[in-house]
């Protein structure tokens, strides 16, 4: 007994020829997502912990939406599992600070910049990692791996914000938490000489900028590498803040760009024509401007709105 192929398509509904056309979209879906795990799988070891959103807004891909890409990478094996930090590395120091930034509204790079430490946990042993990142460009400036949490440390990454930002950070606030390596009289001697106010928050979320940096760069990163030594994680250190400057498509840029893009496209905007972030804590907005106008507000932003006071100073 003999069957009709074009019978058994008109009795189905569909065509030979749709048929035919529906192999050959396949065909080409399989190959164009071939090619798409290879670049997933470059992407996966520069930056082992990015997840599948993050991919999809790096690759770009045309042939396929968001929804469909998180789902087939995720049925992939692609996805990413969070790591908690459960290790305390904040010893409360004697002396503390207010908190300037809570609810303050930022208009301009090295306006606030935000520091933290975390720790490492390699061989038996725990190292510590100190990040200086600005806020309003989610730059990473400056950075220290140690084996210790001392002073000299946090010292360390703050002259690393010093020396390669080139900028006149007079008038920029750092805000960290309250740990007795930020309030010492040596770091905050060297704020004060270089014209930078100190704020201090209480809670984590009060620092959440610096905070979020510390998990991304630990568990996007350096605990998806072989790391085998101290040494060879201050180099996968290295490596992990530049692909994160250079490359890493943030969240806070619409996946659009990198903290350096963004940087760099802040140099064709105006100054009021430039985003305005406002700094939450705890989940909420407290108010707008700066906590203590008079002293947080830059002397030099004549086109930046970012101080209430302004206006009243005016009438």
């Amino acid at each position: 007994m003999s069957y009709s192929l074009n019978k058994l398509y008109r009795a189905v509904g569909t065509s030979k020829q749709s048929v035919h056309q529906a192999k050959q979209r396949q065909f080409s879906f399989d190959k164009e997502l071939e090619e798409l795990v290879k670049l997933a799988d470059q992407i996966k070891k520069v930056h082992p912990g990015c997840g599948v959103e993050k991919m999809y807004y790096t690759l770009k891909p045309k042939f396929m939406g968001r929804d469909k890409f998180c789902e087939i990478f995720i049925s992939l094996g692609y996805g990413v599992n969070p790591e908690r930090n459960h290790r305390r590395t904040t010893i409360r120091g004697v002396i503390s600070y207010p908190n300037l930034i809570e609810g303050m509204q930022i208009t301009r790079p090295y306006q606030v910049l935000q520091s933290d430490i975390t720790y490492f946990y390699l061989h038996e042993r725990f190292y510590y990692l100190i990040f200086i990142v600005d806020v309003y460009t989610r730059i990473i400036l400056g950075y220290r791996v140690s084996d210790h949490m001392r002073k000299e440390a946090n010292l360390k990454a703050l002259q690393m914000v010093l020396k390669s930002t080139g900028a006149d950070l007079r008038d920029s606030i750092h805000h960290s938490d309250r740990g007795a390596q930020y309030s010492s009289l040596t770091y905050t001697g060297e704020l004060r000489k270089n014209g930078m106010h100190i704020s201090m928050g209480e809670y984590a979320t009060d620092n959440a900028y610096a905070e979020r940096v510390n998990g991304t760069i630990k568990n996007e990163y350096l605990k998806k590498w072989e790391i085998r030594s101290f040494n060879d994680l201050k180099r996968k250190t290295k490596n992990a803040v530049d692909h994160y400057n250079q490359s890493r498509k943030h969240r806070a840029f619409k996946m659009e760009h990198s903290p350096n893009e963004f940087k760099e496209n802040l140099l064709t905007l105006n100054a009021q024509d430039r985003p305005k972030v406002i700094i939450y804590t705890e989940g909420r907005k407290n108010f707008q401007g700066a906590s203590s106008p008079l002293e947080v507000c830059p002397r030099k932003e004549p086109q930046a709105h970012n101080c209430p006071w302004d206006y009243k100073m005016n009438v």
